[in-house]
């Protein structure tokens, strides 16, 4: 595939990524829509049909959309390293637009919003507590759970006589999905769970250039720990693959 074609899917797939993603926590966060209140449940399940639609559309670059994910490919031999740059540039692109757009979506309601400098959280993500070496920590985890399944999990495949053999993957899509859900509820409190460093620097760009009444700071003081920690996470979930009998 050509690094033109690369880049548009991934962007197109990060994009609706962020569009939907960003636009479960607005409807959660702000007040003057149908989903206010509606829980961490509710932004978690939000999130990972957002991979799933955006894994989907992507789907003819491979559907990374997500820097970790093009890191633990790369390093496991699955993507040439020469792709790499032009998958890190569609994703965060994509996660850009993605989250103008839900901006967009939702412009009547930031405006009416009674706490418009709390609206960050709707575009990126931060800690309950800022204790950044424990912060790194956790996205580590997360995103290294994400990239082992990705990596290790058996896709559907076809024995002998016809009979499928449906490996943990056999869901496709709608399977990294469920795990999302699952990094979101089990793992997420702590920080966030970016466990993807285009969804949160993408969107932490768009807050902080967007023309939203009297919002807060974009906290670029921890910006690098969704970066740093997807990107160590995903690399180790590569180097254990590697090293395992598969």
């Amino acid at each position: 595939m050509s690094s033109g074609s690369i880049f548009v899917w991934e962007m197109l797939g990060t994009g609706i990524l962020i569009l939907l993603g960003a636009g479960v926590v607005a409807n959660v966060v702000l007040k003057d829509t149908l989903g206010s209140g509606g829980g961490w449940l509710l932004i978690n399940f939000g999130w990972g049909f957002a991979v799933f639609a955006g894994a989907s559309i992507a789907a003819p670059s491979g559907a990374h959309i997500n820097p970790a994910v093009t890191l633990g490919l790369a390093i496991a031999d699955k993507t040439p390293w020469a792709q790499v740059p032009i998958y890190f540039a569609g994703q965060l692109v994509g996660a850009f637009l993605g989250a103008v757009l839900a901006w967009l979506a939702y412009k009547a309601q930031f405006d009416a919003h009674d706490d418009p400098a709390g609206t960050r959280g709707i575009f990126c993500t931060g800690p309950t507590i800022p204790k950044a070496g424990w912060n790194v920590v956790t996205e580590i985890i997360g995103t290294f759970v994400l990239v082992a399944w990705i990596l290790l999990s058996p896709a559907a495949k076809e024995a002998e006589g016809g009979v499928p053999q449906l490996g943990n993957a056999a869901l496709g899509y709608a399977a990294v999905a469920f795990l999302v859900v699952g990094i979101g509820a089990s793992l997420g409190g702590p920080t966030g769970y970016a466990i993807n460093p285009a969804r949160d620097l993408g969107p932490r760009i768009a807050y902080a250039i967007l023309p939203i009444r009297d919002k807060g700071s974009a906290e670029w003081g921890y910006s690098w720990v969704p970066v740093v920690g997807p990107l160590i996470g995903g690399a180790l979930a590569a180097l254990l693959y590697l090293v395992l009998p598969v």
